[in-house]
């Protein structure tokens, strides 16, 4: 795949209960739709990549988690709930269909929540990269990681140590930064932390086709728990990458983007392939 040149633009949206929601627009809104592309507690630079590997064929919008890098969180605002509700008032207010909601880690499990509440009639499909956010059948659950170091999750999030962050370089704002995105994820994730006690039994409701993107050498989130999250999806698909961790966009790209073409070519879009 060639380099894409389409750039980026911030904007600041206000939604309808009057929030503002700041975003990075990758491509240009040619067919009123976009892929919407919700980061986990890693904040949205970790979306950059894929949006920007993907605007030269859609759409791309990147929010940023009301809390994270130096935002407002409003007075309670305070639960994922919040945040998929803020997202589908964000695709009213921009008037789009057919959305593909990305999401990684927290992001997939809010995604499942838009899904859930989307009357509407706003996405088209989701595409879940590593989410968290249920309580699976099986033995394998995501490892919750409040007390361990930096070092250590980032271990488990990543294969291949080339993409491993060096925290030992990190400035005192970025430090502080790092702990104030901590705190907000912690804020919306709740008291369970990984996921919602009560959210499988209801993604029977989902009829979206989704697709399940997991990296197999997760330390945080297994193998199994991916696949768990898609046979509870109705229409859901499993696509395993070798060689990634916790953020399989990130360390094979190119195998991610193959996994989401062959699901929209196949499954999304079949009349259009």
């Amino acid at each position: 795949m060639s380099t894409p040149t389409s750039t980026s633009a911030t904007c600041t949206v206000t939604i309808a209960t009057g929030m503002s929601i700041a975003i990075q627009e990758f491509g240009d809104n040619t067919e009123g739709s976009a892929v919407l592309y919700l980061h986990g507690g890693a904040g949205p630079r970790t979306m950059a990549g894929i949006a920007t590997a993907l605007s030269e064929h859609v759409h791309g919008l990147v929010p940023t988690h009301p809390g994270f890098d130096g935002t407002a969180r409003p007075e309670g605002f305070d639960t994922i709930a919040d945040l998929a509700e803020a997202y589908l008032d964000l695709l009213d207010e921009l008037g789009l269909n057919g959305v593909m909601v990305m999401g990684n880690s927290i992001g997939g499990w809010i995604a499942a929540e838009m899904a859930l509440r989307d009357t509407c009639g706003r996405i088209g499909a989701l595409v879940m990269l590593n989410a968290v956010g249920i309580r699976a059948k099986g033995a394998e659950q995501v490892l919750d990681v409040r007390r361990m170091a930096p070092g250590e999750i980032s271990k488990l999030s990543f294969a291949n140590e080339a993409f491993r962050p060096d925290f030992s370089s990190f400035t005192d704002e970025q430090r502080a930064g790092m702990a104030a995105n901590q705190k907000a994820l912690a804020t919306y994730a709740g008291e369970a932390f990984t996921h919602d006690p009560k959210l499988r039994r209801r993604l029977h409701r989902i009829t979206v086709p989704a697709l399940v993107v997991w990296g197999e050498q997760d330390g945080i989130a297994p193998t199994g728990y991916g696949r768990d999250w898609a046979a509870a999806l109705p229409s859901g698909h499993f696509a395993p990458i070798g060689d990634a961790g916790h953020f399989p966009h990130i360390e094979q790209m190119g195998a991610t983007l193959g996994a989401i073409s062959n699901f929209v070519d196949t499954v999304v879009k079949p009349d259009e392939a």
